[in-house]
């Protein structure tokens, strides 16, 4: 009964709530001052990034943004750790030197099966050491193709033109398609029926191709007729290039083919289409005696004989003397 009535007074009096509150307003304090290290920090790395824009030695602006990112993630995961260890230390009482010896042997036996969060911790470095790749570029990486929004240690968000955001470890990017770091190739196959003329066709399509650069900023020059690309059934293909800025090649290749379509249907050029012959049974008998009449003829004439005119009569075979 008296060990209860002791811990009544303990739990209503003062001195405990005045423990608890001195407690939750030291952790809020360190929360808080968290917090505002790290807006500052942030603020910090856009304002030096900012000033090096007018400084003799630049970096590219990808590379910027993905430097940018990841100092920001690194400060916040530190100051973060240094909070909690804080708030363990000077205000739950927790002996944080046992608890770090502690962690450092735990950390050595969990280490061994952790080995592909080390994978992929050691090839995020090497991503961003290497430039592999940036915040922003268009890439294809493990299937997926799509933009940069961010790179970290472990991980890597790659958003397809589609909406997906997907989260790769940096482990499994074993091979990279970087469409971002040099000009793009846009090509593109123009149909043509076998009733127009190649050169007509050709100086129809290098009309356009001269009044493109004008048009669309992100052609790199003029772009080239290579020429007749294939030999289709209805059709023969015209093959034309353009370099692009990086990752304008498909936008090049869809405004480019459009122009030029245009241009070949004003022009009186229209789109081949594959055609059928269709016969009645009776047209179809006369088709077949016109074919077998033409190759009689034919191998009369290569067996050195005259043609003969069927309203003159049959005559005597002639051969060569």
């Amino acid at each position: 009964m008296e060990d209860i009535t002791t811990l009544w007074d303990y739990l209503t009096g003062p001195e405990l709530w005045w423990t608890l509150g001195e407690g939750a307003l030291k952790i809020l304090m360190i929360i808080a001052l968290a917090f505002a290290i790290v807006r500052i920090t942030r603020k910090v790395v856009d304002r030096l990034f900012r000033r090096r824009e007018n400084a003799p030695i630049r970096i590219t602006e990808r590379r910027e943004n993905t430097l940018k990112k990841l100092i920001k993630s690194v400060v916040a995961y530190v100051v973060y750790f240094i909070a909690m260890i804080m708030i363990l230390d000077n205000v739950l009482g927790f002996n944080v030197g046992a608890l770090l010896a502690g962690a450092g042997v735990a950390g050595l036996a969990i280490g061994f099966g952790a080995q592909n969060l080390v994978r992929d911790i050691i090839s995020g470095f090497f991503i961003i050491f290497e430039d592999q790749f940036s915040v922003g570029d268009y890439v294809g990486v493990s299937g997926i193709e799509g933009t940069v929004e961010e790179i970290g240690l472990r991980t890597t968000k790659v958003l397809s033109w589609t909406g997906e955001m997907h989260i790769l470890p940096n482990g499994n990017v074993t091979q990279v398609i970087n469409y971002s770091t040099h000009n793009g190739l846009a090509i593109i196959d123009v149909n043509v029926p076998y009733e127009s003329s190649v050169d007509d066709a050709e100086k129809i399509i290098n009309d356009v191709a001269v009044t493109l650069p004008d048009k669309y900023d992100f052609l790199v020059g003029v772009p080239e007729i290579i020429g007749v690309q294939n030999l289709e059934a209805s059709h023969f293909v015209i093959r034309v290039i353009a370099d692009t800025l990086p990752g304008f090649q498909w936008a090049a290749e869809r405004n480019i083919r459009r122009d030029i379509q245009d241009k070949l249907y004003r022009e009186g050029i229209e789109i081949p289409a594959p055609r059928i012959v269709m016969y009645t049974g009776k047209e179809k008998e006369n088709v077949v005696k016109d074919r077998q009449t033409e190759g009689s003829t034919s191998n009369h004439l290569q067996k050195g004989y005259p043609e003969t005119d069927s309203s003159q009569g049959e005559q005597a075979p002639q051969r060569d003397q």
